[in-house]
């Protein structure tokens, strides 16, 4: 598991989170993503995430990379875009606190990446390194993500959770997972935060 940005250091105090999917969530979803060029943040994300901030909750980038088992890209590129990405929303006045990415896959092309984890979602490896690095506490703090391995993975770790519908993960996927609902549904992140601030 990847962990390319950290800026808190971990709190004794309880934290409220709220844990963010990439691809489709936060920027657009783009085949084999790896590189800088192809990086395209969707409207008001950074605004969104700002407002998270605001409301006192940290937020947590976590992704599942396939690329580097792959061998499309290193763990360095996907770094190098990861950074990228957060100077983007710094601009817009959005702060992450942490960017989690698993770089495995049971069938990966390269073997040193060829396991199965429990980092890689729907597993909540990703989150539970979060809520342990933080001080989480899981049932002040939400999932937000595209796709239903997402919302798996979030119940999983206990957090609330709610499936935008800003990238196409959200659609085909549940036939997988029949018996998964998110609590709630949003257009977008922005959207999804307006849910949370309801909730806070």
């Amino acid at each position: 598991m990847g962990n390319s940005a950290k800026t808190n250091q971990p709190r004794l105090e309880t934290a409220k989170a709220v844990f963010l999917d990439r691809d489709g969530t936060l920027i657009k979803q783009v085949e084999l993503m790896h590189k800088i060029a192809d990086l395209e943040v969707l409207p008001g994300v950074p605004e969104a995430v700002a407002q998270l901030n605001q409301l006192g909750f940290l937020t947590v980038i976590v992704t599942n990379q396939p690329v580097v088992a792959r061998g499309v890209a290193t763990p360095g590129d996907i770094e190098k875009v990861n950074t990228e990405l957060l100077k983007r929303l710094a601009v817009g006045g959005g702060k992450v606190d942490a960017v989690y990415f698993c770089p495995h896959h049971p069938e990966a092309t390269l073997e040193q990446y060829r396991v199965v984890c429990d980092c890689r979602k729907p597993e909540p490896g990703m989150i539970l390194n979060g809520i342990k690095e933080f001080n989480i506490d899981p049932r002040q703090s939400f999932m937000i993500g595209d796709a239903i391995i997402d919302i798996v993975a979030g119940q999983k770790a206990g957090l609330k959770t709610i499936l935008v519908k800003s990238g196409p993960g959200h659609s085909g996927l549940d036939k997988k997972y029949p018996d998964v609902h998110p609590d709630w549904e949003a257009a977008d992140l922005s959207e999804a935060v307006e849910i949370i601030s309801r909730q806070s």
